[in-house]
């Protein structure tokens, strides 16, 4: 077998054919990568990987493998020396391993080079050396893979001929099949049950999965049996006429035989398998809580992706990994079925179709394309729908991010994609399980003002008011009502002293172990007293009568109010009559505070999060028991002003001082987690309140997060008097996180399931070096290009001199 393999392995590289096989596809390769302009452009896609290599790969391999393998035995044939061959003191198996082991090394051989295009990715990466080596090994894992069974088939055709372009065309046919034309036939494929089957027979499916850094032992099992397919059918062949193990088996039996074989290997393989995510950053392992999410669907559930279409590279990215992503879920749950697909269907404008999307509440996104030296604007539908039992959710694939490149857009959205597809699912298959109580009565915001807030909560949770006039009345009947019924309750800035029997009722709530979502102003200030009293008005502090309950917490908030070098503009109205315009004024009163990223409700907020009139909240040593959690905070250029104290528009024309803002962060948004204790205990309780069922302490452990703005949940108001989006701006046009920042603190707040924790995972798509691409691409294109080919022609020559001498003598 070894003079087999040896003399394979001198035949091609003794002929210039060999050298010319390789270096074509090292310059066609490279060009594809490094040169032209297209989906397979490393520098242009912005990402310091290799996945365009791997995925023009097999289109490369198509040719190159069956122009390696169609002499193997096809020239024997028409030579006649195959049957000398066979008279040699060799078996069958042998002759077709070193033929095999041959061509695959010459295979080996070609892809070594192209270890310059990973030197080439690590140098250009930002920062230097940016670079998941765990997806790099896997992917060559596949691509050696890949060549393994395209060469036994290469192999096996050629042992079917005596003509080498027929071995080649029939070898480039079979290859395209397997790979691209399987595929193509499940996309088309309308007859139940087989698009599993055939799927799990496509190569494509099988390479796509290591070449993301996944080893699968189901795929493993593929590409081991597969190859021993062809091998075996290769040694068959070859002894057609001297076959002697089963005389009774026609020659047309022997393969189906082997092929039914071939299924139930890999259909035995499917049910004890080994996955290892190789990946850095495990991006495509998925999370605990949405593997339980999936182990509850026991039906068909159907998700429809809209983003099929020519993309650019960074659009490209997402709809890959979306699909990775699908494709574990569907691992998991064979009840997931998925399809991508444009919505604008022929005969449908795109401006049509935009608007049906936007009556959904599914917003679209113009993307700016270059084209043959021309920019053109093309309309991206970056959303998915999760349809199950009759009901289809909405899910939006795109986190928008103001001012980002689209390669930090792309980023952010596949950060979040785990998260933005468990969330779907828990909303299709557990909505209206939890109950949030939004408590009245103390001249809280009206509905008009947190509409917004409520209408996104209202998917997923049963939002209902409540009021505290009750308590007043009923204490213990309000108390069970709360208990019995709602799972949170919500009190959002209200302006109006709390009643003892009201703070009884909350109290014992939080004991009994309910959540709660806290939204305070201690101190009485308003924009509108600004634009509408001469520019001026007085900041005081407000009683709410909460003080001694969140002390009993362990924290406090002080009737004080932050003020921060890092702030969000106050909008005015300047000028009289037609020519009244608002102007942006910086208004030192509004916080923007940026995502901490140090706990799951504060984690992956791109946008700053804008405070209004905020209130430094002190935590307290007075129950250590509990745990304690800044969630925001101010920035480090903070001071604090006490109140009472008149606030004007003129101040904006005082230069600020940093030397004043030296107070440091103050934390504006706290956690508590734990067993509270009652802040009744060793008072006297309030009238209507039942002392047997009073309890001191909790058993079990309870929530709360307090924010020192009642302003952060209100949304604003157009024109009309209908309310925007949560955190936008009506003047300045600009986004704020707000909404995001108190849905997640409402998820994690009722999570039982802990769904709010895969915001929690981390990403890292190595991003390249756009500024040393500018520099340094024509370096790279000739090392990428020129060094792989200056490498093969010195292995040549000095190939070349050794086989000289050697035969001279």
């Amino acid at each position: 077998m070894y003079a087999i393999l040896k003399k394979e392995i001198t035949t091609f590289f003794s002929s210039p054919i060999g050298y010319l096989v390789v270096g074509l596809f090292l310059v066609v390769t490279g060009l594809f990568l490094w040169v032209f302009e297209g989906e397979f452009n490393i520098p242009n896609s912005g990402f310091a990987d290799l996945a365009p290599f791997f995925l023009i790969a097999p289109w490369m391999f198509t040719f190159l493998i069956p122009a390696v393998t169609m002499r193997s035995f096809s020239e024997e044939k028409k030579a006649g020396t195959l049957e000398l061959l066979l008279t040699k003191p060799i078996t069958t198996l042998q002759l077709t391993l070193g033929k095999y082991l041959g061509a695959y090394s010459l295979i080996i051989i070609a892809i070594i080079p192209t270890l310059m295009y990973v030197l080439a990715i690590y140098m250009l990466g930002n920062p230097l050396g940016n670079l998941d080596v765990g997806v790099t090994i896997g992917s060559y894992a596949g691509l050696v893979l890949l060549a393994s069974i395209y060469t036994a088939l290469g192999i096996f055709i050629s042992a079917c001929t005596s003509n080498q372009i027929v071995a080649f065309i029939a070898s480039v046919a079979l290859c395209f099949f397997l790979y691209f034309g399987i595929e193509g036939i499940v996309a088309y494929s309308s007859l139940e049950g087989t698009t599993t089957l055939l799927s799990s027979l496509s190569i494509k499916s099988h390479y796509e999965s290591i070449s993301r850094g996944v080893i699968d032992t189901r795929d493993l099992i593929y590409f081991i049996s597969v190859t021993a397919f062809f091998i075996i059918l290769t040694i068959w062949r070859l002894q057609k006429n001297q076959y002697t193990y089963v005389k009774k088996i026609s020659n047309i039996a022997q393969p189906l035989l082997l092929f039914v074989g071939l299924l139930l290997i890999n259909y035995a393989g499917s049910f004890a398998h080994k996955r290892y995510d190789l990946t850095q950053d495990g991006r495509y392992t998925i999370s605990t809580p949405t593997k339980e999410l999936l182990d509850q669907i026991k039906s068909p559930l159907i998700i429809d992706v809209f983003l099929e279409g020519d993309f650019p590279a960074e659009f490209k990215k997402l709809q890959n990994e979306t699909r990775y992503l699908l494709e574990e879920m569907q691992a998991h749950n064979p009840n997931i079925y998925f399809e991508f697909s444009n919505p604008v269907e022929p005969g449908e404008t795109t401006a049509q179709v935009a608007g049906q999307f936007n009556e959904f509440g599914m917003t679209t996104i113009p993307l700016k394309v270059k084209q043959d030296g021309k920019e053109t604007t093309q309309t991206i539908f970056p959303w998915a729908t999760i349809n199950f039992n009759g009901k289809a959710v909405p899910v939006s694939l795109v986190k928008n991010v103001v001012g980002s490149s689209p390669e930090q857009l792309v980023y952010a959205s596949i950060q979040n994609l785990e998260y933005a597809f468990a969330e779907g699912l828990n909303i299709s298959l557990n909505a209206k399980s939890k109950r949030i109580a939004v408590l009245r009565n103390n001249g809280e915001l009206p509905d008009a003002k947190i509409a917004d807030m409520f209408r996104k909560l209202g998917d997923t949770y049963n939002i209902a008011p409540f009021p505290m006039e009750v308590a007043n009345q009923d204490p213990e009947k309000a108390l069970k009502a709360l208990q019995n019924t709602f799972d949170l309750v919500v009190i959002a800035k209200p302006t109006k002293a709390f009643t003892e029997q009201q703070k009884y009722v909350i109290d014992q709530y939080i004991i009994n172990g309910g959540n709660s979502l806290w939204m305070l102003d201690a101190v009485a200030i308003e924009d509108d007293s600004l634009r509408n009293d001469a520019g001026k008005t007085v900041a005081f502090p407000r009683n709410l009568n909460l003080d001694d309950q969140l002390f009993k917490y362990g924290i406090r908030i002080n009737p004080s109010l932050v003020v921060d070098l890092y702030s969000a503009p106050l909008s005015v109205a300047s000028g009289e009559g037609s020519e009244s315009q608002y102007i942006q004024l910086p208004w030192l009163y509004r916080p923007q505070v940026p995502s901490l990223n140090t706990h799951p409700i504060n984690t992956n907020i791109e946008k700053p999060v804008r405070f209004n009139y905020a209130n430094p909240i002190e935590l307290l040593e007075s129950n250590n028991e509990l745990s304690k959690t800044v969630l925001l905070q101010s920035s480090i250029y903070t001071k604090v002003e006490a109140t009472p104290r008149e606030i004007a528009l003129a101040q904006v024309d005082i230069e600020p001082q940093e030397a004043d803002f030296q107070a440091g962060q103050q934390p504006l948004a706290v956690l508590v987690e734990g067993a509270f204790s009652s802040a009744f205990t060793n008072r006297v309780l309030p009238d209507g309140s039942d002392k047997e069922r009073f309890r001191e302490s909790a058993t079990n452990p309870s929530k709360l997060i307090l924010i020192s703005d009642g302003d952060i949940i209100a949304n604003e108001l157009d024109s009309r008097g209908q309310p925007l989006e949560l955190g936008f701006d009506y003047y300045t046009r600009t986004s704020y996180g707000n909404k995001e920042f108190l849905l997640n603190a409402v998820n994690y707040l009722l999570d039982d399931n802990g769904l709010i924790n895969i915001r929690s995972k981390k990403i890292a798509l190595p991003f390249i070096d756009t500024q040393k691409v500018s520099k340094e691409i024509t370096t790279w294109q000739v090392l990428t290009i020129g060094l792989p080919l200056v490498i093969l022609l010195i292995f040549g020559v000095i190939y070349t001199a050794i086989r000289k001498r050697r035969y001279a003598r």
